[in-house]
This record gives C-alpha cells, structure tokens and sequence, in this order.
C-alpha cells in the first residue's frame, strides 16, 4: 500500500511540478534531501516509522539512483518530492501531462499541491540533520564496507551544501570523522572525503575555522600531489574554498609550501588542464586577496620570476577557459606594487605573449561558434595589456621638464 502511495505522490508531483514551471511559478528550494533516496536493503514497514535520535537502525541514503529500481522514499518535505520527480521523468511525456494539467484553475492547481503535501507530511520523513547523522555513523563505524562508506560520503556531498547543514557538520561529529577519511587506503574515499570538505566551508567562515583547527589543510596540500587526478583535483578545490578570502588559512597556506605546490602544478606542461584551471584561479584569488588588504604585506612567491612566467605561459593554452582564467590572474598581479615590469617584459615575455593571443583571439572571432567568447576575452587581453603599459611606462620612462606638462607615452 506504502509503495502506491509513493507512486502516486510522485507520479502526481512531476505532472504538478511541470504545470507549476509552465504557469511561470518557481519552487523554492530548502533541503538537501531532494536528490536523496533510501538505500534499497530496508523494510517498508521501516521506511515509514518516524526515526529516534541516537537510535542505531535509522535508515541509510543513497545518492546515486536506478532509474529503474523502485521508489523506496528519502524526502523530508515536498520540495523534495518536486525535486527528484522532475529530474527523473520522461521530458516528453512530462511536458504533455503538463499541459493537461496546466488547464485546471488555479485553485484546483493549489489543491492538488496541498494534498499532496499533507500526505508526505503524514509519512514522517527523516530531517536532514537525522540523515546527516546516519551517514556520518556508517563513516565511524568501522566495519562498514567500502561501497556503503562511498555512499555515506556521496549523501554528505549533497546534505552539507545548505549553509546550515553545513555548519552542524561538526556539531554531529562529521567534519573529523570525514577529515579522518583522507587517510583512507582508497583513493576514491579520499576523493570523496576532500569534495565533502570543499562542500561544507564553501563561501563559510564558521566551517573554514573548524577544518583548519582540525589541521585538514596539511593533508590536503599533499594530497594535491596525488597520483590519482582525480583525487589530486577534488583536494586542489579544497585547499582553494578553504583559503578563499581567509587571511590566517593563507598565511597557513604559506607556510605549508601551499605556493611551491601551485608553481609545480603551473609549470609542468603534462599537468591535467583540469588542475592548471584550477590553480591560475586560486592564484588570481590570492592576488585579489591582497589587493584587498592592502595594509598587509605581500607574499615574495608573487615576484618570483619562475612563477610568473609559468602563469604568462598559460596563455599560449588553446583552452580558453585557461587562458581567460590566466588574464585574470596576470592582471591582478600586475597591479601589486611588489611585481616588477621589467620581469614581465624580458623574463616572461608578457608583451609578446598578448600579441601572439590577439592574433589567436582575431581567427576565433571569424567564427560563429566562438565569436562572443572570443571577443569578450580580446576585450580582457586589451585590459591586461592597458595596465603592462601604464606599469611598464612608469619604470622605463625618464621624467623631463617637457614630460611634466606633456601625456605620459607607452615604450
């Protein structure tokens, strides 16, 4: 009987869900629990009984989903229901149930929405903090098997992205156990584990402070060095959110040798692009950082020479996601007072490399398929190539009583 409920709760919540976008109504999205689903292994009679705190037999999520397996429950509010039910249907035949749909009255409409609710509501579904709790037990229990630690990580990858999930992570005990996950013998737990922490202190302070008390940013540096690429990225954008605009994580960062990890990623050409994107872009957010904090003083690693050769050289790239992401990055350190022009000028051969660029970006503009991308980035190569002139003018031009009165000229 459970399992019809379910059917047709979700049956009618993608047919209402589509009427609801088609008469230009938005659903506001606040769980994490939308993409979840129960694990398959459980009873029905357990699916619907309301879980305790601390009681051992909560049921465990799942993040990935069978399309063809049965429906077993996982949503904590009708968004949630909304949610799953639109991202697995049929575009076609949604569209059209849609439209059938979409002829009923707007109070029918609001009707057929309230009962639908007031049925999940009946049907008691876990919190998120209660399913955050039975991932973070499967973690900590030590005799759980790789798949279903795999899984437990993968529920905590979507759970945490709310800000205030994320900031009980460590409440529950998670951000340790999680952290302690990156020791794990299996690359893809360390995967997991590094993209969880990623998730959890993106764009957040509180959690930001509580990974690095926990002495995560250590572990991840080194884990950039991985030879799994893929572990090596998810760690890389880590460090990256953990840093973001954290003035004690970067000193840390510093003091790490975070810097020499960055220049060996940037000047190895056999690097993954994956990892240059990556790393010219936490540069560039480094850089801004500075700028921003004008009074503290700058890091000697942004006038090395290797290095700035190394982000000059990006963008000689035919991937222009990399080569826009390394403008960027040379135009903030261009404006640091520290960064010599004359470095850019002979060492790196700045001038040289933008005109090679201009040339690259005119053919991309010949074509359709390019042509907007390609002149939004010539507009941020002239930017760049602007300030590489103003610095550069300011250091090689020899003042005279004439220059006093007359425009400064570009050498």
């Amino acid at each position: 009987m459970e399992r019809v409920v379910l059917r047709f709760l979700l049956a009618s919540a993608v047919i209402l869900t589509a009427a609801t976008v088609i008469s230009g109504e938005r659903v506001n999205e606040t769980s994490a629990t939308a993409e979840l689903v129960w694990s398959k292994g459980k009873l029905e009679s357990d699916l619907l009984s309301k879980p305790e705190p601390g009681n051992s037999d909560y049921l465990s999520a799942g993040a990935d989903v069978d399309d063809h397996d049965d429906l077993d429950g996982g949503f904590s509010s009708l968004d949630g229901v909304l949610r799953w039910a639109i991202g697995h249907s049929d575009p076609a035949k949604l569209k059209e149930s849609a439209e059938d749909v979409h002829r009923l009255s707007a109070s029918e409409l609001q009707k057929r929405q309230l009962e639908i609710k007031e049925l999940i509501e009946k049907m008691n579904m876990p919190s998120d903090a209660q399913l955050m709790q039975i991932a973070i037990d499967d973690l900590n229990n030590s005799s759980s098997s790789l798949e279903d630690r795999q899984r437990a990580l993968q529920e905590l990858l979507i759970l945490v992205e709310p800000l205030d999930n994320a900031n009980d992570l460590n409440k529950l005990g998670g951000l340790a156990i999680v952290i302690q996950e990156l020791n794990h013998p299996d690359p893809d737990i360390r995967r997991l584990s590094a993209w969880v922490l990623g998730k959890a202190c993106q764009n957040n302070p509180v959690v930001q402070k509580q990974i690095l008390e926990l002495g995560a940013l250590t572990k991840l540096i080194k884990m950039v060095k991985s030879t799994s690429i893929e572990e090596a990225i998810k760690a890389l954008y880590a460090v990256s959110v953990l840093i973001r605009n954290n003035l004690s994580s970067q000193e840390l960062f510093y003091a790490e040798a975070g810097d020499t990890m960055l220049q060996e990623i940037l000047s190895n050409s056999s690097s993954d692009i994956r990892l240059h994107r990556k790393a010219v872009f936490l540069v560039a957010d480094l850089v801004e950082c500075q700028l921003e904090n004008l009074a503290r003083a700058e890091s000697p690693f942004f006038r090395n020479r290797f290095f700035l050769k190394s982000v000059v050289d990006l963008t000689a790239s035919t991937d222009l996601d990399l080569q826009e992401k390394a403008l960027v990055a040379i135009k903030n350190l261009l404006q640091l007072k520290t960064t010599e022009a004359l470095i850019f000028k002979d060492f790196c051969d700045l001038n040289g490399s933008l005109v090679r660029m201009r040339q690259q970006l005119l053919d991309l503009m010949a074509s359709e398929d390019h042509r907007d991308y390609a002149v939004d980035l010539e507009n941020l190569r002239r930017e760049v190539e602007l300030i590489f002139h103003e610095k550069l003018g300011k250091v090689m031009k020899v003042p005279t009583r004439r220059d006093i009165s007359a425009p400064m000229q570009f050498l």
